[in-house]
């Protein structure tokens, strides 16, 4: 019995296809979030030599708006995100003693409903237009009056699809986490990257059906006549502006939550100290989230809600100042006295911590609503939210991809290259968005394509871009580390930062199909430090060595995305007037949407009438990998 799989193994192309394996699929998200990341930031780059000088002729007026609306929206929804879910698929079931996540068939469904919602936003390029309302796509602006192209359809229904990939996501992270800690490891035992994901993905929850609710009901004034916000059918366009930012400022937190996580897990490995205050930690991270909530219309100071609305969004927005110190003064203390390495993962953690504060502050200075009248739609609220996300979400990536690439691929990145990459990143960072706070308080508009000489603007500008190509350098350099080091041969060791305190360190690099042979069992915070502070090379199983049980591979998910890109493909093209009579046929008469809801419920059926066991990995074969290893 010992080699009698019922499983089919697929090779090539078809593997990745119908992967269900948590690591696997990280994989796919890193490489979609590349895919995505290097689109946006080709955007910003172009967006920068737009700016470059006065009266530039760069790019046309309609382009830059396509532009700006197209990086803010890559970025957020479909560069970041992805790369957050890769770390998330890749270390946490290996940080928690798990064989794979709770619901590994909606993992893989996650990433393809994800993956098809991001190109179908993306062939807004070269199907008549991208859309050109800003990322924030407010009404009136983003209504058939103002934006008469399929733009901000594309966004409505790319988004939604997206978001789907995402909400699915969340949900299987949470179930993971809950369900499937290792014997031993209870929630003031799980690792800081852990708890932040686990409350970041609670946010997800929450956060991502309204967007969606709201993004339901701008489809439907734009595609089919409704009139939830136009306001000459008596809609109301600042009720978008609520259900945008009761999403949008809960995402800023689940953006930022798992980068805090990596810093929390670099920093303790390379001061040689545990973590300080963990339960503190624990605490703020969760207070940062339920505060999340409860500040949306700091962004909409200028929207007349009211002195009292005004003040209560203030007061709410500061307070969220308190846990994130907390982080900021524990992640110090974790380095006071420790024994620092500056290595590459380091390096970006260290860089993160006065740029976030810097961002912080900032932040502080924005949620004063007088203040706030001044600042609002300046460049001053530009270099605030890309200090955030970009020198405070990006570094974390940065320090995270860096510190567990060899626990993915079993490779080690070259430290030199990584360094390099770093002060490229950082110095490029700080020149493009450091001056952006002059120009916004000099009275530099956003989302302005160009601007008149002589007002101050000019040099800053230029200074500006230079940053933004040196950056882009950074990340170009990281890029050459990454295929570089794929011609390396694998063979790093279980542990190979030497330093390791948690779970993931304590198995094979990159791990086994199945992860853990037996699953550990935890004896307490910093698991793997625990037990070679007592002298043990190895975790203690929880479990003796038994058959092991595997999903099977399948394409279904693949499938069901496909279905659903078709049928919102169809959906926003149900009105158009085609000059081909076959093509009015199929999409007026909804025909196109009906294909993709039969695939799409067609493969929903298959999947709930054909029962898959799965398949298992016998103990002879666990023994033989064993002599093997």
């Amino acid at each position: 019995m010992a080699h009698a799989h019922s499983v089919k193994r697929h090779k090539g192309l078809m593997d990745w296809l119908t992967t269900v394996d948590h690591k696997k699929i990280a994989i796919l998200y890193l490489l979609a979030g590349g895919l995505f990341f290097a689109i946006g930031g080709i955007e910003a780059i172009l967006i920068r030599l737009q700016l470059i000088k006065p009266m530039n002729d760069f790019v046309s007026a309609q382009t830059f708006n396509e532009l700006i609306t197209m990086h803010g929206t890559t970025m957020i929804f479909l560069g970041v995100m992805p790369v957050i879910f890769a770390l998330m698929n890749a270390v946490i079931p290996l940080q928690i003693g798990a064989r794979d996540v709770a619901f590994p068939f909606l993992n893989s469904l996650g990433f393809w409903t994800f993956l098809f919602g991001g190109l179908l936003l993306n062939l807004s390029w070269i199907m008549g237009g991208a859309p050109d309302a800003g990322w924030t796509s407010y009404t009136p602006l983003s209504t058939n009056t103002y934006s008469t192209s399929h733009g901000v359809d594309f966004y409505t229904v790319g988004l939604q699809i997206a978001g789907l990939g995402t909400l699915i996501g969340g949900i299987n992270f949470l179930a993971t986490i809950i369900t499937m800690r290792a014997p031993g490891m209870s929630f003031m035992r799980m690792p800081m990257f852990t708890w932040t994901s686990f409350i970041t993905s609670a946010m997800i929850l929450f956060a991502f059906p309204a967007i969606t609710v709201g993004l339901v009901l701008l489809s439907f004034d734009r595609i089919l006549g409704a009139n939830f916000f136009e306001v000459a059918n008596g809609g109301n366009p600042v009720l978008w502006q609520h259900i945008f930012w009761i999403f949008g400022h809960p995402e800023v937190y689940i953006l930022i939550l798992p980068a805090f996580g990596v810093i929390s897990e670099v920093i303790p490995t390379f001061s040689r100290k545990r973590l300080f205050g963990y339960s503190s930690m624990v605490f703020a991270t969760i207070l940062i989230a339920f505060l999340g909530f409860m500040v949306w219309a700091h962004h909409m100071f200028t929207t007349g809600l009211g002195p009292v609305a005004n003040a209560l969004f203030s007061i709410a927005t500061m307070l969220i100042a308190v846990p994130t110190g907390i982080k900021i003064f524990n992640w110090l203390f974790t380095m006071w006295g420790g024994q620092i390495r500056f290595t590459s993962p380091n390096l970006f953690a260290i860089g993160f911590i006065p740029t976030f504060v810097m961002g912080g502050v900032t932040g502080v200075m924005l949620a004063s609503a007088p203040a706030d009248f001044q600042f609002h739609d300046t460049y001053f609220v530009v270099a605030h939210f890309h200090y955030v996300i970009v020198g405070g979400l990006v570094s974390g990536l940065l320090a995270g991809l860096h510190y567990w690439w060899p626990k993915m691929f079993g490779r080690m990145l070259n430290e030199t290259l990584g360094k390099i990459s770093f002060w490229f990143f950082i110095i490029g960072f700080h020149l493009t968005f450091f001056v952006q706070h002059f120009l916004g308080l000099m009275g530099m508009q956003r989302r302005v394509f160009t601007y008149l000489p002589n007002q101050n603007f000019d040099t800053l500008n230029l200074v500006s871009t230079i940053g933004a190509i040196l950056m882009g350098i950074g990340i170009l350099v990281f890029l050459i580390n990454a295929f570089a080091t794929w011609a390396k041969p694998k063979g790093v060791a279980n542990d190979p930062w030497e330093d390791g305190r948690t779970l993931e360190w304590t198995i094979a690099s990159p791990p086994a199909e199945y992860n853990f042979k037996q699953i550990p069992l935890v004896r307490g915070i910093d698991a793997f430090w625990k037990e070679k502070m007592a002298g043990n090379k190895e975790m203690t199983p929880a479990e003796p060595l038994g058959p092991i049980h595997m999903p099977s591979p399948t394409i279904l998910p693949f499938v069901m995305s496909v279905g659903i890109f078709i049928a919102g493909l169809g959906f926003m093209f149900s009105k158009e007037q085609f000059s081909n009579s076959f093509m009015s046929m199929i999409f007026n008469n909804w025909i196109v949407v009906i294909i993709g809801l039969v695939i799409t419920f067609g493969s929903m059926l298959l999947r709930s009438l054909y029962d898959d066991h799965g398949w298992h990995i016998e103990v002879e074969e666990l023994e033989e990998e064993g002599v093997k290893a």
